[in-house]
């Protein structure tokens, strides 16, 4: 499947929903047969067994030491922040704040994408800064509006504790030292790997289960996909694998676009590339409002009809937007079930906290 999607694509319809979509729209009623058809020309299931991860081989040792140091709050300078605080696993796996708080009770520049089925992104963060999971997990650890800690820091926490020193040499077996700063983002990209949400009703009917979806459900998805949403969100993760201008035909209003943030710019420095952002995956959208990169949005059909407008240039009508939104709902799937892991004890080696003070 080709998911990489041009802009012109935007604008128009999927030759293979031309007609029925239309029909079906008027009836009230759509073909299933004709709509899988037409869905498996843009969208993938997602596979119920772990996937590969290149150059990284997932294995439960280092699953295991990956979910330890995900919910590990002392690889932060204040030994308050974990990753599961911003990408909290019982809450559709990010903290469902418009934009996150970090060290110095700072608040982030932008909201946090979930966590759940991120192994299947083009890259992570919304400008793609990060090439994959591993880039991903040094990226807040290091930043001081979030963890505000440093490799040297985050590697001396770790060796003060014996419990991790062994986890780390069964993790990653043979190598003379393994406690690096390296390993751990690569133990974390390990475990968050496995933080996929199988078996929503969408990919059941896309498996072949005619009754798993309303008819409201698959007009929402017949409009989605004539309409043009899914020339950007497609793919397995429904989104997340490419890049495109937030305001394609109109730019959003300031509070959803504000102008001093320019998106993939500041990666690229690239002119093309002004207000361009990853395409947000929309697998389990109903679990992380508020939505876009500000987070100012918080209500679903409201996000639609936005991007309706900014990305389509079409004014769709409250049928249309609410079909739209029952569709979004069935990509809700199988959440994982994470038993929180005991951490090592402190030693007098380790790190005291850094005090979490007000920045001014």
């Amino acid at each position: 499947m080709n998911t990489t999607r041009t802009i012109v694509r935007l604008l128009g319809a999927s030759a293979l929903c031309i007609g029925f979509v239309t029909s079906a729209l008027a009836a009230d009623k759509v073909d299933d047969a004709a709509l899988r058809t037409a869905a498996g020309d843009y969208f993938e299931v997602i596979p119920s067994a772990v996937p590969a991860v290149k150059g990284n081989a997932v294995t439960h040792e280092k699953v295991e030491l990956g979910k330890m140091l995900f919910f590990e709050p002392r690889i932060s300078s204040s030994a308050l922040i974990s990753c599961n605080t911003c990408h909290n696993l019982g809450m559709g796996g990010d903290d469902n704040l418009e934009t996150s708080i970090g060290h110095g009770w700072q608040k982030g520049p932008r909201n946090s994408p979930t966590v759940f089925n991120a192994v299947f992104n083009i890259a992570q963060f919304w400008d793609g800064r990060a090439a994959d999971l591993k880039a991903q997990a040094k990226g807040p650890v290091q930043a001081g509006v979030e963890m505000a800690s440093t490799p040297d820091r985050v590697v001396t926490t770790l060796k003060s504790m014996p419990e991790y020193i062994e986890h780390f040499k069964k993790a990653f077996p043979g190598e003379a030292d393994p406690v690096t700063f390296d390993n751990m983002a690569k133990a974390i990209e390990a475990f968050e790997a496995t933080l996929i949400t199988p078996s929503s009703r969408f990919d059941q009917f896309l498996e072949g289960n005619d009754v798993i979806l309303s008819d409201q459900e698959k007009q929402g998805l017949a409009l989605f996909m004539d309409s043009g949403c899914a020339s950007c969100h497609n793919g397995v993760n429904v989104g997340g694998n490419g890049y495109y201008p937030f305001g394609v035909v109109e730019k959003p209003g300031s509070d959803i676009l504000p102008a001093n943030d320019k998106g993939r710019f500041a990666v690229t420095h690239t002119a093309d590339d002004d207000y361009v952002f990853r395409a947000g995956p929309l697998r389990n959208i109903e679990l992380t409002a508020p939505y876009f990169h500000t987070g100012k949005v918080w209500d679903l059909e409201q996000a639609v009809g936005i991007m309706a407008t900014s990305q389509l240039g079409t004014e769709l009508d409250e049928k249309s937007i609410s079909a739209i939104a029952a569709f979004l709902r069935t990509l809700t799937g199988e959440e994982p079930r994470i038993v929180y892991p005991i951490l090592p004890v402190s030693t007098h080696a380790t790190p005291k906290p850094v005090a979490m003070t007000i920045k001014n």
